[in-house]
């Protein structure tokens, strides 16, 4: 009686990182990381100043209260009341279309142009060469059919 054993959890682990989607996944949360400094700082650097022409340049000062009276001690810790801080969220909104946007016009679209023009071409080289496929069921079928035609049109059977 032969038992099969089953792969041990470091056999699995090992596969488990072999795997070509482990690398990628592991470059793009890496790169997404970088990525996300990048947008912050556009946000506090360009955004939360153009906001700031209409208001506080700081977006996390934008709050409404509540529970009145929103009063804060001298460390900015709320003393009373209880305020929702919109601004924070606004800041957090900007900062995800940011990066969406510029994912997607700096990474997506350019690498789906990329891929559209690659699969044109090799659609035109597949039909500039026109390789005819036929199978082997294919041909004995024809032959078969050649061989009734020959026979219906007179031709002695032996």
């Amino acid at each position: 009686m032969s038992e099969k054993k089953e792969p041990g959890v470091w056999e699995g682990f090992k596969a488990f990182l072999m795997r070509g989607n482990v690398v990628d996944l592991a470059v793009a949360v890496v790169i997404g990381a970088a990525f996300t400094n990048i947008v912050n700082s556009v946000v506090k650097g360009v955004i939360n100043p153009l906001v700031g022409a209409f208001g506080t340049k700081n977006l996390d000062h934008y709050s409404s209260c509540l529970k009145s009276p929103c009063e804060m001690n001298a460390a900015g810790e709320v003393s009373k009341g209880i305020p929702i801080m919109w601004g924070t969220v606004l800041s957090s909104v900007l900062s995800f279309l940011i990066t969406a946007a510029v994912v997607y016009f700096l990474m997506v679209l350019p690498m789906a142009k990329y891929l559209a023009r690659v699969a044109a071409r090799r659609a035109e080289k597949e039909g500039t060469q026109e390789v005819i496929e036929v199978s082997e069921l294919q041909v004995l079928k024809e032959i078969r059919d050649a061989l009734v035609a020959q026979r219906g049109s007179g031709h002695d059977e032996r």
